[in-house]
């Protein structure tokens, strides 16, 4: 985002005050359900949650509690991360919306904000002074008024067991032309390298596109194609599949028939190699796991390019609709406090760092690697939907799978993508 550039010294600031790591996105009263109903009539607030892998759920139980505790009255609603994801404009829009929702700030969230579908939070804010200027700025709208309420952050990298590596005599690599090299390594000890979930989770592929697209055209580029500024069939991003098609003899094919949440377990289990993926994967991990994981920066592809990262920023927004927003108010101005944000780490799996500057975590070495990279990052990005809209990802999803399947056909899905995305844009 435009404005995630601008502020970059102002968030980094905010980043080097921050302790370690959580996911921080929920929290609610301990009642869980699959439904999209919103809260009963004994005033209590419905929070749709799609924190739905067992730590992240179980955190978001324990949030829950915590503000019980307070005397709020909130009802969690837990929702497959997937159906969440399609069934959002649903929520939102329905006679009788849930209250308040985990999800993304940035451009995904202000595409909500649009279609006047959100509440003003701005008055939450008030109480947020010691937030970096960045969150604030992904966290307003269009109109000027603040949207989004963030809780977490996390980053995305080539995440690796560090054991695997050592058995294979392989060192994580720092450039495209290393990164080859080590896929033929892996390759020829009769594992498939690198592995991919697109089973239920296409979305994972965008990962690809948009880290390729950083180093190759930069995250200027990169947030004017997302924001209907650019075309998908420009020679710029044929050349982001051109460079792609090197590392697509080296993926998993099993990778297309099953979600990330398998796509972790493969890693896991030694049956493939690298995974490009976001800490909150290890929500899917085993806690005894993860001090055998690590993970290494996506390759430099061209030096001169300003190095990019993904960084994603987490939070919660809440409807417009909502039946008592004074209630919606104070229970986003507790998720904001550091103590919240503790609760969430303490019992998560403690990969993500907290929005609020004051917020402490778990200070493992992956989680300060991960900090750092991102401090060291002249160039933020959140991710291709985070960027854009959720109405935009289903066309990255069609158009990254399909060439992954037919990458011969590169042109042609190219054209296909800039139509769809059109449509999407004249909305």
């Amino acid at each position: 985002m435009a404005g995630l550039a601008a502020d970059r010294r102002t968030f980094l600031k905010g980043l080097g005050m921050l302790g370690a790591a959580a996911l921080v996105p929920g929290c609610a009263t301990s009642t869980t359900n699959s439904s999209g109903s919103s809260g009963s009539a004994s005033g209590e607030l419905s929070l749709q949650s799609n924190l739905s892998a067992e730590q992240a759920k179980a955190a978001m139980e324990k949030l829950v509690e915590a503000y019980g505790k307070t005397g709020g009255k909130v009802k969690l609603n837990t929702v497959a991360s997937e159906i969440f994801r399609t069934q959002l404009p649903t929520y939102l829009t329905s006679a009788n919306p849930p209250d308040v929702y985990t999800w993304y700030a940035g451009s995904v969230a202000n595409s909500y904000a649009k279609k006047d579908l959100l509440l003003d939070v701005t008055s939450v804010w008030d109480g947020m002074k010691n937030y970096p200027q960045s969150m604030q700025t992904l966290s307003t709208g269009e109109n000027g008024q603040k949207i989004f309420v963030p809780t977490s952050y996390y980053w995305w990298g080539m995440f690796y067991r560090k054991s695997n590596f050592a058995k294979w005599g392989v060192t994580p690599p720092k450039t495209w032309e290393e990164f080859l090299a080590v896929c033929k390594t892996i390759q020829g000890k009769g594992v498939p390298p690198i592995g991919i979930g697109l089973g239920d989770t296409p979305w994972v592929a965008s990962a690809w596109f948009d880290y390729l697209n950083i180093r190759i055209n930069g995250a200027p580029f990169h947030r004017q194609l997302l924001a209907g500024e650019g075309r998908f069939d420009d020679p710029k991003v044929k050349a982001v599949f051109t460079k792609w098609k090197e590392a697509l003899p080296y993926f998993d094919p099993k990778g297309k028939s099953f979600p990330f949440q398998e796509a972790t377990s493969a890693l896991l289990g030694g049956k493939t190699g690298m995974f490009l993926i976001g800490t909150f994967f290890a929500d899917s991990a085993p806690k005894d796991a993860l001090d055998d994981i690590d993970f290494f920066q996506f390759p430099i592809i061209d030096p001169s390019v300003p190095v990019a990262e993904e960084a994603p920023t987490d939070g919660y927004f809440a409807s417009k609709k909502a039946k008592d927003p004074e209630a919606v108010e104070k229970f986003l101005a507790w998720l904001a406090t550091a103590e919240a944000q503790e609760i969430y780490v303490k019992n998560s799996s403690g990969t993500v760092i907290p929005a609020n500057p004051d917020g402490k975590a778990a200070d493992t070495p992956l989680v300060r690697k991960g900090k750092a990279m991102v401090q060291d990052a002249k160039e933020l990005t959140q991710f291709f939907n985070r960027d854009s809209s959720d109405a935009l990802q289903p066309t990255a999803d069609a158009a990254l799978t399909k060439f992954l399947d037919k990458p011969h056909q590169i042109d042609q899905i190219l054209k296909d993508w800039q139509a769809a995305a059109e449509k999407v844009f004249k909305a």
